[in-house]
Formats: C-alpha cells, sequence, structure tokens
C-alpha cells in the first residue's frame, strides 16, 4: 500500500508541557531581550527551533544505557563501548570524547594550526569558523557556484568546488594548509548534502598533496541517506554502510554527538595520527578531562554509542527528511523563498528573497525570525550578516527540527505561522546592532529596531 501520511516511527512515553504566549506579552519578551532570540528564555518559546543541537529526544534504549554508565575516572567500560560504538561507523584508529563539538575543533585546530595558515571547508559553521580564526589561521569557504544560491536546485548543494580546491592550495602553497574540513552535511548552506563522488575527488587532491581530510560529521547520517536516495548506486547499500565508505576517504573527524548522535550532550575527536592523537590528548586533559572521559559523565558516553547507531536506522531518516521537506515543500508551493532542496536538518528561508526591502546591513534574517516569534512564539536562528559578518553569503532563517520531538501537526502549526507572517512582509523593517562581542556576536547581540 502507498501511504502518503507521513507518522513519527515512534510512540511518545513522556511528555513535557508546552506555554502559550499572547502577542502583546512576546513583544515585550523580544524587546527585552533585545532582539535577539538566543536571549529569551526557553519557557517563553511554544516551538523552538533555534537549534537540533542537543535538543533532540533520547530512545529508551538510550535511557537504559543511561543507567550503564561507569563513572570511574579513567578506563571506565563506558568509555569503551562509546570507542567501540564509533570506530564501527568512522573506523579511526583514536576516538577522543569531548563535552561537545567545538571543544573538539578547538583542539584540533589548536593542534593543527598556526597564525598565517589557511583552513579550506565547503563551509565553515560558527564555531568552526571562529576556532579557525582564534589560532590566526584563515577560514575560507568553497562550496560549489550553487550552493551560493538559495533558488538554484541541485542535488548535492554542499559539495566542494575542487577546482577552487586545487587553485587555493597552488596560491597559498601546501605548507600552509595544515588540513581540509568537508562538513557533511553543509550547515551553514542549508543543510545541503556532500556526494560520494564530491568526498573521493576532495580526498584524491588531499592524497596528492599530503593533507589529511578531515569531516565535520555533525550530520553524517542524514548525509548518508541523501546518497543513498539521490547518487547513482547506492539505493542498495545500508546508511551504515555509506557513512563507512565515506569515512574511510578522510584521517579522521570532529562530531558535535549534540545532532546524529542523538544525544543531549556531547562529542568526539577521531584521526589516524599517532602524533597528532597523543598531542590531542594532552590539549585534551588541560580543559576537558582524561581522555577516557572527555568531560562528559559514563552515562553521556552509553547514551551516545547507542545514539550514533540509532541515527542510521533507515525508518528514522526515512520520517526525518520525509517531515523536513514537508515543511519546506508547503511553504515554497505558497511563494516563500527557501534553500532548494530543503535540507535534512532544517529548513532555511532566503531572508534576502523574502525581504528585499530589507538591505543585508540591516540584518533581514534577524528581523524575520523576530517577526516568526512574535506571530507564533517560534524561535528560529539567523545564519547570515548577523552571524558572520562581511564573510556571510546568504541571509537565511533557519528553522532547525529537533530530533523526535515535534509531531506532524506542530509542523502543520509551524506552516500557518510562516504564511501569516509572509502575508505582511512588506511591514517588516530592519534592525541596527547596539552592542556586539569580538567572537560569535550572533550568540550575545544587543540590537533595535530601526
Amino acid at each position: 500500500m502507498a501511504v502518503k501520511t507521513i507518522i513519527e516511527p515512534f510512540r511518545i512515553k513522556s511528555v513535557e508541557p508546552i506555554r502559550w504566549t499572547t502577542r502583546s506579552q512576546r513583544e515585550e519578551l523580544l524587546k527585552a531581550a533585545h532582539y535577539n532570540l538566543f536571549l529569551l528564555h526557553a519557557e517563553d518559546v511554544l516551538i523552538d527551533l533555534l537549534t537540533d543541537s542537543g535538543t533532540g529526544a533520547m530512545s529508551t534504549h538510550q535511557w537504559a544505557a543511561v543507567m550503564e554508565g561507569d563513572e570511574s575516572y579513567a578506563g571506565s567500560r563506558s568509555f569503551d563501548r562509546f570507542r567501540d560504538s564509533i570506530q564501527d561507523i568512522f573506523g579511526y584508529r583514536h576516538v577522543i570524547p569531548t563535552h561537545q563539538g567545538r571543544a573538539a575543533e578547538r583542539i584540533l585546530f589548536g593542534v593543527a594550526c598556526e597564525k598565517g595558515d589557511v583552513v579550506p571547508n565547503n563551509t565553515h559553521f560558527d564555531t568552526t569558523r571562529a576556532n579557525v580564526e582564534f589560532t590566526g589561521a584563515e577560514a575560507v569557504d568553497l562550496v560549489i557556484a550553487e550552493g551560493r544560491q538559495p533558488a538554484a536546485r541541485h542535488p548535492f548543494k554542499g559539495n566542494m568546488d575542487v577546482a577552487a580546491l586545487e587553485g587555493l592550495i597552488a596560491r597559498v602553497g601546501r605548507e600552509r594548509v595544515p588540513l581540509v574540513m568537508l562538513t557533511v552535511t553543509n550547515n551553514s548552506g542549508g543543510g545541503q548534502p556532500v556526494s560520494m563522488e564530491n568526498a573521493r575527488a576532495v580526498s584524491a587532491v588531499c592524497r596528492q598533496h599530503k593533507i589529511p581530510l578531515y569531516f565535520d560529521a555533525c550530520r553524517f547520517a542524514e548525509n548518508a541517506w541523501f546518497i543513498k536516495l539521490r547518487e547513482q548506486g547506492y539505493a542498495e547499500r545500508t546508511p551504515k554502510e555509506i557513512a563507512q565508505e565515506m569515512f574511510r576517504l578522510g584521517d579522521g573527524c570532529t562530531m558535535s554527538a549534540k545532532k546524529d548522535g542523538m544525544a543531549n550532550i556531547g562529542g568526539f575527536l577521531c584521526t589516524n595520527d599517532d602524533l597528532l592523537a597523543q598531542q590531542e590528548k594532552d590539549l585534551l586533559i588541560l580543559t576537558e578531562g582524561y581522555p577516557t572521559y572527555g568531560g562528559l559523565a559514563g552515562r553521556d558516553l552509553e547514551a551516545i554509542a547507542v545514539g550514533v547507531q540509532e541515527a542510521l536506522q533507515e525508518d528514522y531518516l526515512r520520517y526525518r527528511i520525509a517531515s523536513t521537506a514537508y515543511l519546506g515543500n508547503h511553504i515554497a508551493e505558497a511563494g516563500v523563498p527557501i534553500v532548494q532542496p530543503p535540507g535534512g536538518h532544517a529548513v532555511y528561508i532566503d531572508a534576502r528573497g523574502f525581504l528585499p526591502h530589507v538591505p543585508s546591513e540591516k540584518f533581514p534574517g534577524v528581523a524575520l525570525a523576530c517577526e516568526l516569534y512574535l506571530e507564533g512564539g517560534v524561535r528560529s536562528v539567523e545564519i547570515g550578516t548577523l552571524m558572520f559578518a562581511g564573510a556571510a553569503q546568504m541571509d537565511l532563517v533557519r528553522l532547525a527540527i529537533p530530533r523526535r520531538v515535534y509531531t506532524q501537526s506542530h509542523v502543520d502549526y509551524l506552516v500557518e505561522v510562516i504564511l501569516e507572517v509572509w502575508k505582511k512582509r512588506e511591514s517588516i523593517g530592519g534592525l541596527r546592532l547596539t552592542h556586539e562581542a569580538p567572537f560569535l556576536r550572533h550568540f550575545t547581540a544587543h540590537l533595535k529596531p530601526l
């Protein structure tokens, strides 16, 4: 039977109430938060799509594993299970736990990068870029041209421009490129996947120049599912087999387990380089903890060990990608400009196309995100001029869907809210900055309507 209705491939066992607010209340709350949705209290948000990082619901198997947590400071059984589960998928020799993905980034770039280095990526996300730049290195985005055009349709808009990578290496010199990074899926570019063909081509360039290739693997399972759906020769392969093949092309990875690790906290750093691993562990001990816990409780290690495997289950991935596409397609059919095709973990609204009368320097993404909150209590996040300043290639509003949290009726409500804002888009104005931090300013910035 061909069933069109998307259903959640799980039963709900525990519920958390959410609080309704009125528009007038939200106007006061937004003003008090200086028009920065990060500064809202979570209890004042009805549908929270700020991020899919650490906001998912854990499964019964994960909660059962939590009870097995071995909280020994060194050499715990939980680390052994964590390491074995990670190596089963990723295949790298050294698995170093961290409290979240940005800690893995800080350690990797802190060890590998020096001032004057250049780190290519398809598109750096905010913490990745900040951690590269903090070392004095330069973060360079080399996504294909289609990846910079929201309306363009391409099955793998997250792909790196391989010719641009070769040109960069030739221009700056191999000695200034300590590593190449490939983000799967490409978060800042609309949650768009990277093809196996592209990963293979990038790997070949890295091998030719003896440059290590690292994956930002936060959403590796979603990327594997897109390859299964869209790339010739992979329809009969399992998501796990696809992920394993991709990671064999690299030398290591960083991972936030708060995404496709299906956990509420945690991350890890992997490498095949013995010397680099020792340097990374030495730095880890300074700020994260002993290498067999890395800033995490044993119960967190157990939850991640189960979660990374659950993220590769086909029933879950089929539902996950279909429900995100359902939201994206419904608003696009009504004329709302989005990054096409819809991504894996989020729908990205093209704020420049939505609010063409608001120039980039007046933060159209922030203006749209604020209006979505005022209209329906929906919290989203701007990925554009506020987040990346002059490096922003687009102004997007990301609607990041937490894993296993919201139901189909929540998504239908989101469609209604977005379309109501779409009707009144010409009345929405821009904002100006009144306070910003030197790094990652979008987290704490203060703004005012113009």
